[in-house]
């Protein structure tokens, strides 16, 4: 078992409890808690079951086989709050869970081989509400490039950060990892070894978050987005061992 898992992990969706671990070795591959009448599917890696979360905003089109998911995305839909282009899109279908715990790594696999259109984009986010979120993605630009990018909104200010890559990169693995009110996104293009993408503070990101995945094509376009290899570890954004903080 992971040994994320010594603690218990505490999901919260709708009005009951989702228990993750419970102090106990799973007794084979995969083993359901059960609690308040919610069922979690937890996999001795770690692995979530894509039934197990809850839909902010549900696709028209979607499907679950096993450990992957696919979402079909319609088009102008998007994520984004007013910077610059000065308007406000909320309305990505977003698949989430729900937890407290405070020291954790969140990661996915993302597969985007449909993509076609300019700004067509799935990958992880953190969905608290209209106005407080973040979300990391590939964005199909043209057949020469695409942006590796993120975005993160505080009190209703989005900003975007990117870098290009070349446009035959296809599929992409997430790593989302909290340290209380603090997150970090890193990317890997083998699920392996990750690079770190950004560093940032959530100013309603210290309690009860939400997080998980969201597809979108804000044109006039759509494409099947997959998600798989979804998964719980323990926190690999290690405690910083350079400077030390200020006192309060």
């Amino acid at each position: 078992m992971n040994k994320f898992f010594r603690q218990p992990f505490v999901m919260l969706a709708g009005c009951g409890l989702l228990l993750a671990a419970c102090n106990v070795q799973p007794q084979k591959e995969s083993d359901m808690y059960f609690v308040d009448q919610v069922t979690v599917v937890l996999a001795a890696d770690g692995r979530i079951d894509f039934d197990s979360l809850t839909w902010t905003r549900k696709p028209a089109e979607y499907h679950v086989d096993g450990d992957t998911l696919k979402v079909t995305t319609a088009p102008h839909t998007d994520l984004w709050q007013r910077t610059y282009y000065h308007f406000q899109n909320d309305n990505a279908p977003v698949l989430q869970m729900q937890t407290m715990e405070k020291y954790f790594s969140f990661v996915i696999k993302t597969d985007f081989s449909g993509s076609h259109h300019r700004f067509d984009q799935c990958g992880i986010v953190m969905y608290l509400d209209s106005e407080n979120w973040l979300k990391a993605s590939v964005e199909y630009e043209n057949d020469q490039f695409q942006h590796l990018g993120s975005v993160v909104t505080n009190n209703g200010y989005s900003d975007w950060a990117t870098t290009a890559i070349p446009a035959d990169v296809k599929t992409m693995w997430y790593r989302f990892s909290r340290r209380e009110d603090d997150y970090c996104i890193e990317c890997s293009t083998n699920g392996t070894e990750f690079s770190q993408m950004r560093v940032c503070h959530m100013f309603a990101g210290a309690g009860a978050i939400k997080f998980g995945i969201y597809a979108c094509s804000p044109e006039e376009s759509s494409f099947t987005a997959v998600f798989s290899d979804m998964k719980i570890t323990e926190c690999a954004w290690k405690a910083h061992d350079g400077q030390q903080p200020d006192q309060e």
